[in-house]
């Protein structure tokens, strides 16, 4: 980490401005050798204008965002320049600086030097990831509780209790002659392991929900033919992505579309209608219909509202043991309605039925968006684990196991929270996540 880094830290493209980030102990050397006035010695943070030089040739005219360490993103010195848009100015400012001994910065390798200098803990790290891809402002608002630090401060409460425990428990077992020396009694460590598993098993049902917010949900319409699966699509995505004809099996393939419910990222997939073909190229279409169906976390079973059609019953059946909705399209052929049903009519745009019973069976609840989560398939494996050790501690406490028994499943407990704040994660496990980030990040 000794050696300076720098990267673009805007998307490679031409525009008005680009923002290439430089951190590092040689930061400022460096930037003062393409200078006419040096940055060096500043104490301060501090905007200036500056012209980078490369010999006595004039580069660009740029503004310099300069941050001494430690009051900076990564806790190191950083510059941060703003320079004329063109790839050119950027590329001859990267050499530059690659000439004088800086490298390029690796995928996330900025963020990584934060956790490392402990500007960051890795749950505030990984939410600078989810905060860039989110594409929903919801998700961006999830993303930004874990990156402002109330996600972790859930979570330093545990930590002390675990911490509490394990000191009452290791009293009795290294003390047990002072009497008057608090420790551990057994019931005390089960009814204390039973409302930490309580707890976490809430912040775990909590983050599956944030998870679906920040990741949003596949969903497959499915369903015979030409009961109106792609004129449906179409008025989800109001937009003409899939071609609509009275003629039955005309989607050969799975045409795909995104949009957001309620905040809610839905990637839909509309599926080639499901029935026996002879037709070699349809057949393959209806293959990958059952394929997008087992890939799916919620299918559309779309019947015909107009006209029952013997085949409906096997394709309830086929999809009994997915999360399903059932939905009845061309409704505006009926002059009545059956009680309990869902119609929606894809030729007239009425389908805010289906959005609706879409959003109800993600059971996302409306204070899931401004509640701070464990959203990601890391943290969630990690309390997943550390509920099941104290568990197992609890159990062993009411089945009056011997204390150091307990408190080797309460020390694994322990580990995994250390472990969730980046405190004892592995150099690979560091390497993997922040290899998905940004180069610039």
């Amino acid at each position: 980490m000794a050696k300076t880094i720098i990267a673009l830290a805007t998307p490679p493209l031409k525009g008005a401005l680009a923002l290439l980030r430089v951190s590092g102990d040689d930061a400022f050397a460096i930037t003062d050798k393409l200078l006419k006035t040096p940055i060096s010695g500043i104490m301060e943070r501090s905007l200036l204008y500056r012209s980078i030089y490369d010999g006595d040739s004039l580069v660009d005219e740029v503004m310099l965002l300069v941050y001494p360490a430690p009051n900076s993103m990564t806790g190191e010195d950083v510059v941060e320049i703003s320079c004329h848009g063109s790839m050119v100015i950027v590329e001859q400012i990267v050499s530059l600086y690659l000439s004088h001994g800086a490298r390029y910065a690796t995928r996330g390798e900025f963020s990584s030097r934060a956790f490392y200098n402990g500007k960051m803990d890795l749950i505030e790290a990984e939410a600078v990831n989810d905060l860039i891809n989110a594409t929903t402002v919801e998700a961006k608002n999830v993303a930004l509780l874990s990156l402002s630090g109330q996600t972790s401060e859930l979570l330093s409460p545990l930590k002390e209790r675990l911490g509490e425990m394990l000191g009452l428990i290791e009293v009795g077992i290294d003390y047990p002659e002072y009497d008057e020396v608090e420790s551990a009694t057994l019931p005390d460590i089960a009814a204390r392991c039973k409302s930490l598993r309580g707890q976490i098993q809430g912040w775990i049902s909590q983050g599956k929900e944030g998870l679906l917010i920040r990741q949003g949900v596949k969903v497959a319409l499915v369903g015979l033919p030409n009961v109106g699966k792609s004129s449906l699509l179409n008025a989800l995505l109001k937009q003409d992505k899939a071609i609509v004809s009275p003629i039955p099996g005309t989607t050969r393939d799975v045409v795909e579309g995104d949009l957001s419910i309620r905040g809610i990222p839905v990637h839909l997939l509309d599926t080639a209608g499901i029935r026996e073909s002879e037709d070699q190229i349809e057949a393959l279409g209806v293959e990958r219909s059952r394929r997008s169906i087992e890939e799916a976390d919620l299918v559309v079973v779309v019947l015909d509202a107009s006209k029952k059609n013997a085949e409906d019953e096997e394709l309830l059946r086929a999809t009994e043991n997915k999360k399903r909705i059932i939905i009845y399209n061309k409704s505006d052929l009926l002059s009545e309605k059956e009680a309990g049903k869902r119609y929606v009519s894809a030729s007239e745009g009425d389908v805010d039925e289906l959005k609706e019973a879409i959003f109800e069976a993600l059971g996302i609840h409306e204070d899931a968006y401004l509640a701070p989560s464990f959203s990601n398939a890391r943290e969630l494996g990690l309390l997943k684990e550390i509920e099941s050790y104290l568990a197992l501690a609890e159990q062993d406490a009411e089945n009056e196991a011997t204390m150091d028994l307990i408190s080797h499943s309460l020390q694994l407990a322990y580990a995994k929270v250390k472990e969730l704040f980046g405190e004892e994660a592995t150099q690979d496990l560091e390497d993997e996540i922040f290899s998905r980030f940004c180069v610039g990040k």
